[in-house]
Parts: structure tokens; C-alpha cells; sequence
């Protein structure tokens, strides 16, 4: 496995998968980056590879090694809990990613304040991992405190923002709270499309989100444009053979199947089992 040293910066700036049904969380590490020890970088790597199970040996080291040059609670060690648990629900072992972002948590509230940008990251994370077991009553508060931190430190266009917007909805959404969830998609999507431009790979995943919305509650003239521009965007940016453009097409296909147009329908099916198929 070769990859140029600039893939693997790039890489690690966005520890996260940012396609349709990707896991929405904040860069890890950003302002640290090129700080990253060869543990954590091959953890990195193999991440971006999908090879989850197989980064969390270098993820722990680097996690020991943390500790060791800093201390068990110095803010540099929340990098490497931040990963590893990001492994940990990459692979939905959430039982063992909770305890790393509350130990992260903990650590940044003490050495940073309450109010700090990454004690919001990592509120929000956990509210990611809460949402994922269906433990919504608790992750509904703590990523409203996300939201209020982010806004009042980088304003309400930020990008952290939209992410922690993209999470919230989405707590409201498996609760069946279409009308709350609507409009912070709505807004989220808004400062995607300023933040990365019309045709960036957040935007076309927030398009989706927004697209099923509507799906849930059969508004399909609503969804169908959604999802319609959402695949124009994965078409174009990761090639029309892509695992996202076959989900993308069985999306549009069941927004065709609900309306009654089922050769359509057929047809996009047909041609997500060849790109699952590998054809």
C-alpha cells in the first residue's frame, strides 16, 4: 500500500467518511496535523483504506505514546482517544468508542474550559454515538450545547456548525420530528453550498439527508430533485461506478416506485446491482 506523503496530509485532514450514508463528525487534529507521530499516521492510512479493525492496534499505540510524552490528561491526548474511538464506531463497536470521547470530553473541559471549540467536538461525537444505540433523550442535549458553543465562538456560518446542524437533525429524524428536523437540514445545506461551493461532496450528502426527510414522509416532488442533484454530484466526483451512485439510484428508484413509474424504477435498480455487482 504506496500513497504519497501529500495523499496522506490531505487525508488526515478529514478523518471521516463524507459520502450518503457516511458518519457526519469534525476533522480531527487540524491545527496539529503535521504534529501526527508514525502510529497515528499509519492509523490514519489505513482508516482512509477502510481497514478499521486493522488501525486500532496503531491507534492504541499512539494512544500509550500520547500518554507517555504528555500525560494521561494533556489536550494532546484527546487526538488519539478522537481516533481511536473514531475507529471504534467506524466499525459500530459504540460500547467502546463512548468511554474514549467521554474520557476526551473530560480532559478538554478541564484543561480548556467548558466553552472550547473541542470540548464541542467532542460533545458531539458523543451525541453521534448515543444517536447510533437510540439513546436520543441523551444525545438530543448535549448536541444542543455543541450547537450554542460553536455558534457563539465561530459564528453561525462556520462549518462546524453545519456538521453539528447535520447531527441534530438527524437525532430529530429518528425520533419521527420531521418538522424540527427540516429546517436545520435547510440550513445546514445553505452553508455547505456557501462554505465548499454547489457541487462538494458535503453538499450532495446534505442533499440526501434532506431528500430522505421528505422521503419519510412521502413528499416525493420534494425528494426526487434532491436526490436527483445529490447523484449528479457523486456521478461527477467519484465516477459513475461508484457504492454511493448505486445507493444514490436505489433512492431514486424507490421515489419512482412511489409514484407509479416502476419501468424507471426497474431501470435504475438494474443498474445499481451491476455497480454493487462490480460490472
Amino acid at each position: 500500500m504506496r500513497l504519497s506523503m501529500r495523499w496522506l496530509h490531505r487525508s488526515a485532514l478529514i478523518a471521516t467518511v463524507i459520502v450518503a450514508w457516511g458518519i457526519f463528525t469534525h476533522p480531527i487534529a487540524l491545527a496539529h496535523e503535521e504534529g501526527l507521530g508514525a502510529q497515528l499516521k499509519q492509523a490514519v492510512l489505513l482508516y482512509q483504506h477502510g481497514m478499521y479493525r486493522e488501525a486500532i492496534p496503531f491507534a492504541k499505540e499512539a494512544l500509550k505514546a500520547a500518554e507517555h510524552d504528555f500525560g494521561p490528561d494533556h489536550p494532546k491526548v484527546t487526538t488519539s482517544l478522537s481516533y481511536l474511538a473514531l475507529l471504534y464506531r467506524a466499525l459500530e463497536e459504540y460500547d467502546q468508542a463512548e468511554p474514549l470521547y467521554q474520557r476526551a470530553l473530560a480532559i478538554d473541559e478541564k484543561a480548556l474550559g467548558p466553552d472550547h471549540t473541542n470540548v464541542a467536538i467532542n460533545l458531539d461525537n458523543l451525541a453521534n454515538v448515543y444517536r447510533a444505540q437510540g439513546r436520543h433523550a441523551e444525545a438530543e442535549p448535549i448536541s444542543k450545547r455543541a450547537l450554542e458553543i460553536f455558534e457563539k465562538a465561530l459564528g453561525p456560518d462556520d462549518l462546524h456548525v453545519a456538521i453539528n446542524l447535520t447531527n441534530l437533525a438527524e437525532i430529530y429524524r429518528a425520533q419521527g420530528r420531521h418538522n424540527e428536523a427540516e429546517p436545520i437540514s435547510k440550513r445546514a445545506l445553505a452553508i455547505y453550498e456557501k462554505a465548499l461551493g454547489p457541487d462538494h461532496l458535503r453538499v450532495a450528502s446534505s442533499l440526501n439527508k434532506l431528500a430522505l426527510l421528505h422521503l419519510d414522509q412521502e413528499e416525493y416532488s420534494q425528494a426526487e430533485p434532491l436526490f436527483r442533484r445529490a447523484m449528479a454530484i457523486y456521478e461527477n466526483s467519484l465516477g459513475p461506478n461508484h457504492p454511493t451512485v448505486a445507493k444514490s439510484l436505489e433512492s431514486m428508484a424507490e421515489v419512482y416506485t412511489k409514484t407509479g413509474r416502476q419501468e424507471e424504477a426497474k431501470k435504475l435498480l438494474e443498474r445499481a446491482k451491476k455497480i454493487q455487482a462490480g460490472r
